[in-house]
């Protein structure tokens, strides 16, 4: 039924941004045109998780919000080859559904990167 999802990220930094996903997290991309890059994502799967009452996101007709979190098989691995490339990780939280970081984007924005500890949907 469906052939992809399209994840959009808006910035206050679209181009420092984008050269962070080419060079520092070398995600393979498209140019679009114009310097309009479109970044391959890895396997992916999603969940739906409950808003808080009297949120933003819990006003009736609102934009479904969303967070992005990359994943891997070896967090420790994964954070020193991207330190090599000089990607800044926060410290490991370990949560009961996996062991968690964050790497900050030159716009100040963040993306998660964790290790699960559940079951994965991605390839199912």
């Amino acid at each position: 039924m469906f052939s992809g999802a399209h994840v959009l990220f808006f910035s206050r930094d679209a181009e420092a941004d984008r050269a962070f996903l080419r060079d520092s997290l070398g995600m393979p991309f498209v140019d679009a045109g114009h310097g309009w890059l479109i970044f391959k994502l890895p396997p992916s799967e999603t969940a739906v998780h409950p808003v808080e009452a009297g949120s933003e996101g819990s006003k009736e007709g609102s934009m479904l919000q969303a967070e992005v979190y990359l994943m891997c098989d070896d967090l420790e691995s994964t954070m020193g080859m991207l330190r090599a490339r000089g990607v800044e990780t926060e410290a490991v939280k370990e949560e009961r559904w996996g062991r968690l970081t964050r790497l900050k984007l030159p716009s100040g924005a963040v993306i998660g990167l964790y290790q699960p500890k559940h079951a994965t949907a991605f390839d199912l």
